[in-house]
């Protein structure tokens, strides 16, 4: 089994904290978008490269089945979902894997902006 504990550590940690600025500054009650926007100014105002909402094919046997729309990859490595939920599900872990497996990626964080604190997922494929 691999040592994937810290993978993308670095950069993880830079985002969860350019997150927690921003649901500190927003504060919570907003939109899932409006968080994912605000976190694309921040990262940005840090040196990130974020693709927001960029597009990947889905295919089955070589048929075009689906486009895949990630929220934000951050530095080409890391697939960023901000969340307005209660607790994150079965079904958000799903979709990270999903998203990790179509885009070939590792790692995934989910940011849950629900909560005055923010909660945070690291999921790693």
């Amino acid at each position: 089994m691999k040592n994937d504990s810290m993978l993308h550590g670095e950069l993880s940690e830079a985002i969860i904290g350019a997150a927690m600025k921003v649901l500190n500054t927003l504060k919570p009650g907003l939109s899932e978008k409006a968080y994912e926007n605000a976190l694309v100014i921040e990262l940005t105002k840090r040196g990130h490269k974020i693709d927001q909402q960029q597009r990947f094919d889905v295919r089955y046997e070589g048929e075009l089945v689906d486009t895949l729309v990630p929220d934000l990859i951050v530095d080409g490595l890391v697939i960023t979902d901000p969340k307005v939920v209660e607790d994150f599900t079965p079904s958000h872990h799903a979709q990270m894997m999903g998203y990790l497996a179509i885009t070939g990626l590792r790692l995934a964080l989910l940011l849950n902006f629900k909560h005055a604190d923010l909660r945070w997922k690291r999921i790693v494929r």
